[in-house]
């Protein structure tokens, strides 16, 4: 498979280790099968209460999208997820846009994920400030990832069980409490409820509730670590996709139906980001509300953000080996074979984004808005791109893959970026329009924006 990326004009850096098992289980770590925990109360408030609806909405979109991103990998078996498919599908300037936009979200991603962790194991520990359970998480992460691949691979496995299992136990307390009167009974109000319905108050739920599901990209960032043949990514990106779509749906509908209050829910929100935890009580008392608020807590803060940083850091050394950004984030560790100053600075702008915004009273929404617009813009460009590569430029008569599913994908998600929190739309056009300002002054300046080659593509 090297010389898959010869054909584009690299050599093999990075070490081929990973099977599609790997792939699939960083994949349902990255999006954290019970990342429901943590943003419960918020979809629930955004959703009127239909969170089930929100995540199914969530999931079907995603699909979409996950076949837009099988195509491409396929097409372009190369770290750099959309950067670089739209560099290579579309044109070098637009690929450098897409990948200014998706940096939004993932440096950022894992100082969020680190931020949330810490506040959740500051109020089990409040003797340990915030500050410097960050500073655990970031340390303890930065010397797994340090270590290699494999290293973090065998975690992840590790991390995926454990998670499985709290989700186990809370849905078998949840399911016998509802038996046992408890809640509000088995009912189809967390998927369709007639007194709250419309489409632009699920839409916009499904803006938060597609935080969720952001992870399975990240697997088209570890193209140059699969062992196994092309079709792997996209292989592993639907099945994980898959997986945890059918469980975030579950478990909101478990917790939904346990919820005491689900009017003052809607009504005053969950400041506290407790709703999911006091479900958890409602269910099976004090215990097992402790055991959800910390099993949130190692997931996010350790598991989740883990894979997180370890695809920005393949996002960085991918645009840094064009020539994007700067060279020195192109480096690969000569036997630990991952780039290692990429790794490094993921690590120093979470723990000071992390750090920074804990001082914020409103810190993890302003980032958590940030993330979703960069990664729903991002997929926007996603479907563009394989438009723009199999249609307009192989001739692809696969309407369906190459055609249809892009196009429906690309207006679902549309929908949710128009009906997403306007101060994450606000921020998230700035930040664009940096990113065009330092595309102009690059292209005067006479700075090369091509990919290293511009070899054909499979297109099989």
């Amino acid at each position: 498979m090297s010389e898959d990326l010869e054909r584009f004009g690299y050599k093999q850096e990075l070490e081929r280790s990973l099977r599609f098992g790997d792939l699939l289980v960083y994949g349902l770590i990255f999006m954290v099968p019970i990342a429901p925990f943590g943003i419960f109360g918020s979809v629930f408030q955004g959703s009127g209460g239909m969170v089930a609806l929100a995540y199914i909405i969530g999931m079907i979109a995603m699909m979409f999208t996950a076949n837009s991103y099988a195509q491409m990998s396929r097409a372009y078996p190369m770290a750099g997820s959309v950067y670089t498919y739209a560099s290579r599908g579309i044109a070098a300037p637009v690929g450098f846009l897409a990948g200014w936009v998706i940096i939004l979200d993932y440096v950022l991603v894992p100082g969020l994920l680190y931020l949330i962790a810490s506040v959740a194991t500051n109020s089990l520990v409040p003797a340990i400030p915030v500050w410097a359970w960050l500073i655990a998480f970031v340390v303890l992460n930065t010397v797994v990832n340090y270590l290699g691949i494999e290293m973090t691979a065998r975690i992840n496995k590790f991390m995926l069980v454990g998670e499985l299992i709290v989700l186990a136990i809370y849905l078998i307390v949840g399911i016998i409490a509802l038996a046992n009167g408890k809640g509000h009974g088995f009912n189809l109000t967390p998927l369709y409820d007639s007194a709250t319905f419309s489409w632009g108050l699920v839409f916009g739920a499904v803006s938060l509730a597609v935080l969720s599901f952001l992870g399975f990209d990240g697997i088209s960032m570890l193209a140059e670590e699969n062992k196994d043949s092309i079709r792997s990514i996209g292989r592993s990106m639907v099945a994980a996709l898959l997986l945890a779509g059918t469980l975030f749906v579950v478990q909101t509908w478990v917790a939904s139906l346990l919820v005491s209050d689900p009017g003052g829910l809607v009504a005053d929100g969950d400041p506290d980001g407790t709703a999911f935890y006091d479900t958890a009580r409602t269910a099976g008392g004090a215990w097992l509300a402790v055991l959800t608020a910390l099993s949130t807590a190692v997931a996010w803060g350790f598991a989740n953000s883990l894979v997180a940083q370890a695809a920005t850091a393949r996002l960085l050394y991918a645009m840094a080996r064009d020539r994007k950004l700067p060279s020195f984030l192109a480096r690969i560790h000569p036997t630990r074979k991952v780039p290692v100053n990429a790794t490094f600075l993921v690590a120093g702008v979470s723990l000071v984004l992390g750090i920074a915004m804990s001082l914020k009273d409103d810190g993890i929404p302003v980032m958590t808005s940030l993330v979703n617009f960069g990664a729903l813009a991002a997929f926007l460009v996603l479907h563009v791109s394989v438009v723009a590569h199999y249609v307009v430029r192989t001739r692809s008569r696969d309407w369906f893959r190459h055609l249809l599913c892009p196009i429906i994908g690309f207006a679902i998600l549309l929908y949710v970026v128009v009906n997403a929190n306007i101060a994450a739309q606000e921020l998230g056009f700035v930040w664009l329009a940096i990113g065009v300002v330092i595309l102009v002054i690059s292209t005067l300046t006479g700075r090369k924006f091509a990919p290293a080659d511009t070899s054909e593509s499979e297109t099989v």
